[in-house]
């Protein structure tokens, strides 16, 4: 199970980056919905798969509910609201 670590913390950013994956959208589409380029995007995932340990978007999720870091349809919500 991927565990993230103190110095490789996910910053806010990348959780923003998470939760518009959680929503099904492309790397394209989330340039277009920060108005950042596509490659920035890249890297941030790039990124936050190296922070996670995740090898894909769906282990990514996983990570991210696991830990508290997305909600999904009120499942793990409780985690959220302690942040």
């Amino acid at each position: 199970m991927p565990v993230s670590s103190p110095e490789g913390a996910v910053s806010q950013r990348e959780i923003e980056i998470i939760e518009l994956v959680a929503q099904g959208l492309t790397n394209q589409e989330i340039a277009q919905s920060l108005t950042i380029s596509k490659r920035t995007v890249d890297n941030h995932v790039s990124n936050i798969f190296t922070k996670t340990g995740a090898k894909n978007r769906v282990a990514l999720l996983n990570w991210a509910m696991d830990n508290g870091k997305i909600c999904r349809d009120g499942f793990n919500c409780c985690a959220l609201d302690q942040t």
